[in-house]
C-alpha cells in the first residue's frame, strides 16, 4: 500500500509540475531558456556578437559599398553560430524530464527565441547603417529581415535536434557548427555535387536569404533544408529518446518501495 501511495503521489507531482495548456508550456520553455545565469550569459554574448559585428563592419566597409545586405550577412551568420546552443540547452531539458517537458511547446519556444535574435540582429544592422555617414543602401531590406529570422530559426532547430541525439552538451554544440559547415565544404570539394549544397546545407540557404534576392526555387530550397536539418534531426532525436524511455521501462516495484522508505 505504501508503494502504491508513493507511486500515486509521484504521478500527481508530475502532473502538477506540467503546465496544463500549450501556451503555458511554451511560456515555461521560454522561461527555462533564460532560467539560469549561464543561459542568460549565452543570450547576452550572442547579442553582443551582433552589436560588435555591426559596428565593426560599418567602420571597415567603404562607404560606397555599405548596404543593409553587406551588414546583415556577416552579423546574422556570426550570431547563428551561438544560437544553436540555446536550442541544445532546451533539448537537454527534454532529455532530463521527458515526462514533464513537452516537445511541441519546446520547439515553439526555440523558434520564438531564435526569431527574437534574428529581429534584434536586423535592428543592430539598421541602426549601424542609419548612423553611418554615407547612409547606405536598403535594397531588399524587408526580405533580408525575414531571412535573418529564418536563418536563426533553422539554426536553433538544428541545435534542438543535435541536443536530442547527443547526450553531451559540448559535443552537440560543436556538432552544430562542424556538421553543417563540414557538409557544405565536403559537397563543394566535388564539382559534380556542388550544386546540391543549395538543397542540402543550411549555409547555402543563409547566403540566399541574407542576400535578399530570393526566387521561388530558392524558397523551395530553404524549405527542403528546414525539413532536413530542422524537422528531420528533431524527429530522429525524439524517436531515439522515446526508444530509450521504452527500453528503460517503468520502475521496478522494489525500487518504488525502496524510494518510499526515504
Amino acid at each position: 500500500m505504501a508503494a502504491r501511495r508513493t507511486g500515486v503521489s509521484m504521478r500527481r507531482r508530475t502532473m502538477d509540475d506540467t503546465p496544463a495548456g500549450f501556451g503555458a508550456a511554451t511560456r515555461a520553455a521560454l522561461r527555462r531558456s533564460a532560467g539560469t545565469r549561464p543561459r542568460r550569459w549565452l543570450i547576452a554574448v550572442t547579442l553582443l556578437l551582433g552589436v560588435l559585428a555591426a559596428v565593426g563592419l560599418t567602420a571597415a566597409i567603404p562607404a560606397d559599398e555599405l548596404t543593409f545586405a553587406a551588414l546583415a550577412h556577416p552579423v546574422q551568420s556570426l550570431m547563428s553560430v551561438a544560437v544553436p546552443f540555446l536550442g541544445t540547452l532546451l533539448a537537454h531539458d527534454l532529455r532530463r524530464s521527458p515526462g514533464t517537458v513537452r516537445l511541441a511547446p519546446t520547439l515553439l519556444a526555440a523558434a520564438l527565441l531564435a526569431a527574437a535574435v534574428g529581429l534584434l540582429g536586423a535592428v543592430f544592422c539598421a541602426a549601424a547603417l542609419a548612423l553611418a555617414p554615407a547612409g547606405g543602401a536598403w535594397q531588399y531590406a524587408g526580405t533580408i529581415v525575414l531571412g535573418g529570422v529564418l536563418v536563426q530559426v533553422v539554426a536553433c532547430l538544428v541545435g534542438v535536434g543535435l541536443g536530442l541525439l547527443l547526450h553531451s552538451f559540448v559535443v552537440a554544440a560543436l556538432a552544430s557548427i562542424v556538421l553543417p559547415l563540414g557538409f557544405y565544404g565536403l559537397l563543394g570539394a566535388v564539382d559534380a555535387v556542388a550544386p546540391a549544397r543549395a538543397w542540402l546545407t543550411p549555409y547555402a540557404t543563409v547566403q540566399n536569404l541574407l542576400a535578399g534576392d530570393m526566387s521561388v526555387i530558392k524558397w523551395v530550397q530553404w524549405v527542403v533544408v528546414l525539413l532536413l536539418w530542422g524537422v528531420g534531426l528533431t524527429a530522429v532525436g525524439m524517436a531515439r529518446l522515446r526508444r530509450r524511455g521504452t527500453a528503460a521501462g517503468p520502475p521496478a516495484p522494489a525500487a518504488v518501495a525502496g524510494g518510499s522508505r526515504h
